[in-house]
C-alpha cells in the first residue's frame, strides 16, 4: 500500500514540480467529469486548455486577463511569505475600481497626461486604504484577518451594487445598472493602435519583477520573509511586527486596487455590477500556483486567465455551463495542497504486514 513518510529537509525538486504534476492531475480529474456528464473527455479538455490560444484574438485576450490576475497575486504573495492572509483582494479591487471610476467620472473632460497619473494613485489609494482596515482590526483588537478581510470584500460589492444603481447610474443608459462611460482618455494609450492592450499588461510584469528584486535584495523584504518563516526570531531580532503587517497589507491591498482601476479605465470603459468574474479570490490560486513567488505567479497568471477564456469555449463549443471554469479552478487548488505535501513527504510502496 502507498505511504508517507517526512523528508529530513524540504525537496527543492517537488517545490517546483508540484504544480505541473497539479495541472497533470487536474487535467485527468475534469477529463474523468466531462465523460461522466457524456462529453469527450478528449475533446472537452483540448476546447478548455487549447482552442482559446488558436481563436483569433486569443492571446490578446489572454494577456488582457491574466493581467489584474497578475497584480493581484504578486500582492497576495508579498502577504502570504509574511504570514499575513489577506483573503479580501476581491473588495480592495472593486474598492480601486471605485476609486479610479469614480474620479474618471467627476474629471471626464481632463486630459490624458492629467488623468491617467491620478486615476493610478487612485486606484493605489483605493485598495490600499481598504486593505488598512483588516490591517487596524488585527494589530488593535487582534482581529483574525481571514474572515475581516473576506467580510469586507462583501461589503465592498454592496457598496458597488448602490452607486451603480443609485448615485452613478447613467441617466441615459436606459436604466441598466451601469455608469456613464469614460472619456478615451482615462483609458490611457494603447501598447499596440486599435487593440485592447492597456498599460496594465506593462505594469504587471514590471510589478512582479520589482517585488522580486524587494523580497529578495531588500532589507523590507529580508523583514518580512523572516516574519513569514520565524515570527519568533523576527520579534527576537527586534523587528515592528504590527509595522510589517500593516505594510504587508497596504502593499497587497494596493496591488489589487491597481488591478481594479486598470481593469475598469483600460479594459472596461464604465463601472457595472460584474467588475470582473472573482479576480480576487482567483488570484488567491495564482499565489500558490507561482510558488509565493512574484517572478512564478506570472506563468499562472496566465494560465488562470486561460481558464476563464476555456470556459466561455466550452460554453459555446459544447453547451456546458458557465460554472466550469470555478469546477476548474477548484479542483487545481486542492490538487495543489494535495501535491504539495510531496514537498516535506516522501511517497513509496509499502508491503502489507
Amino acid at each position: 500500500m502507498l505511504s508517507l513518510s517526512p523528508r529530513g529537509t524540504a525537496s527543492d525538486f517537488w517545490r517546483y514540480a508540484a504544480p505541473v504534476l497539479a495541472l497533470a492531475l487536474t487535467a485527468l480529474i475534469t477529463g474523468a467529469l466531462f465523460a461522466a456528464m457524456g462529453r469527450p473527455a478528449l475533446l472537452t479538455v483540448t476546447t478548455f486548455l487549447i482552442t482559446p490560444l488558436l481563436a483569433t484574438g486569443g492571446l490578446e485576450a489572454l494577456l488582457v486577463k491574466a493581467a489584474p490576475l497578475v497584480m493581484m497575486g504578486v500582492g497576495l504573495s508579498i502577504a502570504y511569505r509574511a504570514n499575513v492572509w489577506n483573503i479580501g483582494a476581491e473588495g480592495q479591487y472593486i474598492l480601486g475600481a471605485l476609486a479610479a471610476g469614480g474620479l474618471a467620472l467627476a474629471l471626464p473632460d481632463a486630459p490624458g497626461w492629467v488623468i491617467v497619473p491620478l486615476l493610478i494613485a487612485a486606484g493605489l489609494v483605493g485598495g490600499a486604504g481598504y486593505a488598512l482596515i483588516v490591517a487596524w482590526l488585527r494589530t488593535r483588537f487582534n482581529a483574525n484577518e481571514i474572515l475581516t478581510s473576506l467580510m469586507l470584500a462583501y461589503v465592498a460589492q454592496y457598496l458597488l451594487v448602490y452607486l451603480v444603481t443609485g448615485p452613478w447610474r447613467d441617466p441615459d443608459g436606459f436604466g441598466f445598472p451601469q455608469t456613464a462611460l469614460f472619456s478615451d482618455a482615462a483609458g490611457g494609450p494603447r501598447l499596440i493602435d486599435g487593440s485592447n492592450l492597456h498599460l496594465g499588461l506593462m505594469f504587471a510584469p514590471l510589478i512582479a519583477l520589482a517585488a522580486w528584486v524587494m523580497l529578495g535584495r531588500s532589507v523590507l523584504g529580508f523583514q518580512l520573509r523572516v516574519m513569514g518563516q520565524a515570527p519568533r526570531a523576527a520579534r527576537f531580532a527586534g523587528f515592528d511586527e504590527n509595522r510589517l503587517i500593516w505594510l504587508a497589507m497596504a502593499i497587497s491591498g494596493g496591488l489589487a486596487g491597481l488591478a481594479g482601476m486598470f481593469e475598469v479605465t483600460g479594459n472596461q470603459g464604465q463601472l457595472t455590477i460584474n467588475l470582473g468574474p472573482g479576480y480576487g479570490f482567483t488570484a488567491i490560486i495564482v499565489g500558490f500556483l507561482g510558488r509565493l513567488n512574484p517572478l512564478g505567479v506570472i506563468p499562472a497568471g496566465l494560465l488562470l486567465a486561460l481558464t476563464y477564456l476555456g470556459g466561455d469555449a466550452a460554453q459555446m463549443n459544447l453547451g456546458l455551463s458557465s460554472a466550469i471554469t470555478g469546477i476548474f479552478q477548484g479542483i487545481l487548488l486542492f490538487c495543489l495542497l494535495g501535491s504539495d505535501v510531496l514537498i516535506s513527504h516522501r511517497l513509496h510502496w509499502k508491503r502489507r504486514p
